[in-house]
């Protein structure tokens, strides 16, 4: 198979079948074999009952029905679990993503050899001061903490080489950053392709200010993950050995200190000094203990399903 096309999605109902219609007229007009995977992630409207009639027009429409709401990086997982195309394009559900630009984007990981190419919505049509310029920010912190050189690390509009798909772990909230795990697990050519971008058709945006706080939040972790989470000790270790020295120093000068020239002074304990090497001592070993704790987790972890599948449409079984 050549292409899958995995659509995470929340609430479409309205733009289900035109973007069917639309990706479906691309892929036979291409001579693609295909197919559609529409991950339904808790919807409360009629979307699932879209997808159903769809997939039974149309054997290249396939249906994942999340038992409940559990956030884009879980659906896609599930879709990314299914796929089967040599080439995995990802997209939204709400037609702000242009399915013209499959081929192009099928053409650079198939004959251009990329890992994964990202999309790049240049020219926007959102707000340019609730998302465009927090956009931007969130786009430079991104490149800077992770060395990946990419213009829209948001974008939902992507192609990978399903080779990336089946060996990235996607979760929590970490879909914002898939180039980056994919460039962390050993994917490094990662490239970049303008595409449109459309003003939304059906209802308002899912999205607030908040996307972009949670983003910042999740740009730590993943900076986190990405330098320390196979040595946590490595982190928590190297605090630890920094303030216990501190503590230790500070201790070291009021002993000697007490010991050779205020010997008739006042006790240690009232002294600020004592309260300082008391603390960072402390917080030393707090470290360490992080650091070991870390170290034991990471070794006795046991993999554990973040979503539960209510309903499949389509999917051979295995």
């Amino acid at each position: 198979m050549d292409i899958s096309v995995v659509i995470p999605l929340l609430n479409e109902q309205e733009s289900l079948i035109e973007l069917h219609d639309w990706i479906a007229k691309v892929m036979q007009s291409n001579r693609f074999s295909y197919e559609i995977i529409f991950i339904d992630d808790g919807s409360t409207d009629a979307s699932w009952t879209t997808i159903e009639t769809l997939a039974q027009q149309d054997p290249n429409v396939k249906g994942i029905r999340l038992l409940k709401n559990f956030g884009k990086s879980q659906a896609l997982h599930a879709g990314f679990a299914k796929a089967e195309g040599d080439v995995v394009i990802t997209m939204d559900g709400d037609l702000q993503d242009n399915p013209e630009e499959i081929p192009s984007l099928y053409n650079k990981i198939m004959q251009e050899h990329f890992d994964l190419v990202s999309g790049w919505k240049k020219k926007r049509y959102d707000n340019k001061f609730t998302k465009n310029l927090p956009s931007k920010l969130f786009n430079w912190a991104a490149r800077k903490t992770s060395g990946v050189k990419l213009n829209d690390f948001n974008c939902g509009l992507k192609a990978y080489s399903n080779t990336v798909v089946k060996n990235i772990d996607v979760n929590g909230e970490m879909h914002r950053y898939i180039p980056v795990l994919a460039k962390n697990a050993g994917f490094t050519n990662i490239g970049e392709q303008v595409v449109q971008h459309q003003a939304g058709k059906y209802g308002e945006t899912k999205f607030g200010m908040e996307r972009f706080i949670n983003g910042f939040l999740d740009l730590i972790t993943i900076w986190f993950i990405s330098r320390f989470g196979k040595r946590p000790m490595h982190l928590f270790g190297a605090l630890g050995v920094i303030m216990f020295a501190i503590g230790f120093a500070f201790s070291t000068y009021l002993g000697i200190d007490k010991a050779f020239f205020h010997q008739s002074g006042r006790l240690i304990t009232q002294r600020p000094q004592f309260y300082i090497a008391l603390a960072t001592m402390i917080i030393g070993s707090q470290f360490f203990i992080a650091g070991f704790l870390g170290e034991i987790i990471l070794r006795s972890r046991q993999d554990k399903k973040r979503y539960l599948i209510k309903d499949e449409l389509n999917f051979s079984s295995n």
